[in-house]
């Protein structure tokens, strides 16, 4: 999302009009998930995917259609496999649901503003119903902001609805679609999506594995903090990718980190004055993921030390160690890549528990 935005800013910003192109259904074997972004300009700059090649040109000439009529369009994809290839579809023989609209100076600095700020959001964007009424959006943002776009036959129990659809969506994590039903009859589908800030991974150690680690969670699209109170493991020189280095003792360092549901923490130093700290903090908090590097030996008197120090049995059974999946991993980077699809695998596992 966030290249998107930046690409959306460079374009704006010399004069183009943009289309957003947003997955807002998506069943069987789709190649992208709800949420999933794409956007253009009519020189053709595209930025993002919607199904990852299978149906871009279909949804690209909808787009320059609905910039030159200013008319969002609800597209739908799908085809089996054994057509697949005979007409424009999903080759995986998925089905998505696709919304087209003009990018509008409100919505763009809406975007802009609570991904600067890393800031949690919801958009609620009427996606069926009568004309007047396609695209029209409510937006709301983790401080209470609320921000609608003018252009519909204005109904207040309609921005009634769609807010409160935008509360249960930033409240819950989720993205849905909603039906509404004013009382005069009035029939509306609404697309509420949740705009949740990136993940963050807090790295304990400047080890050799978290320079591997930094690069493919930056990848991932992660915040990525690094924690050391070694200058010479932790600078920028090691870490040009890393969002923030901190050297300072993870006790300290971890007392200016605000942790949430979308933080993962790895412990990487293999000394225990340092991980320990970090670990007793991040076991007792709402991190969605916690590693520590470690063999059978390290890991069971790691245990000891942290059940001394207070930890239950519970929050002992949250740390990852050995960390990363099993891939018989060796090198640095083998273990980094490891450690990545098990912290992805378990942000997942949250989205899919109705958690994130």
């Amino acid at each position: 999302m966030r290249e998107i935005i930046r690409a959306i800013g460079e374009w704006s910003a010399q004069g183009e009009p943009v289309a957003v192109a947003t997955v807002i259904e998506a069943w069987g074997s789709a190649p992208r998930g709800v949420g999933a972004k794409m956007a253009f300009t009519p020189s053709h700059r595209i930025v993002g995917s919607v199904s990852g090649g299978c149906v871009e040109g279909a949804v690209f000439t909808a787009g320059l259609d609905t910039l030159a009529t200013g008319r969002p369009q609800l597209l739908r994809f799908g085809v089996a496999d054994e057509t697949a290839f005979e007409t424009v579809g999903l080759a995986c023989g998925g089905n998505i649901a696709v919304f087209v609209e003009p990018l509008t100076s409100a919505l763009q600095a809406f975007w802009q503003r609570v991904f600067a700020h890393d800031l949690a959001a919801a958009t609620a964007t009427v996606v069926h119903g009568p004309e007047v009424w396609l695209g029209y959006k409510l937006m709301l943002d983790a401080r209470g902001e609320v921000t609608s776009l003018a252009g519909a036959a204005r109904a207040p129990e309609v921005d009634a609805a769609l807010l409160a659809a935008a509360r249960a969506a930033l409240r819950e994590g989720m993205s849905r679609q909603v039906e509404l039903l004013t009382a005069d009859g009035l029939q509306l589908t609404a697309f509420v999506e949740a705009l949740l800030p990136p993940p963050t991974l807090v790295i304990v150690g400047g080890a050799h594995i978290a320079i591997a680690l930094t690069t493919l969670a930056k990848t991932m699209g992660y915040r990525v903090i690094v924690v050391d109170p070694r200058s010479a493991f932790g600078n920028v020189a090691r870490f040009p990718h890393a969002d923030r280095i901190i050297n300072l003792h993870p006790r300290q360092a971890f007392e200016s980190l605000k942790m949430t549901r979308s933080t993962a923490v790895v412990a990487l130093t293999h000394d225990a004055k340092l991980d320990d700290p970090a670990l007793c903090i991040a076991l007792t908090g709402p991190a969605f993921y916690v590693g520590a590097l470690g063999g059978a030996k390290t890991r069971e008197a790691r245990r000891k030390r942290l059940a001394a120090a207070g930890l239950s049995e519970a929050q002992l059974n949250r740390l990852h160690s050995p960390i990363g999946l099993d891939i018989g991993a060796r090198t640095p980077e083998e273990i980094a890549l490891a450690t990545m699809a098990q912290i992805v695998a378990a942000y997942n596992a949250m989205a899919r528990e109705g958690l994130r």
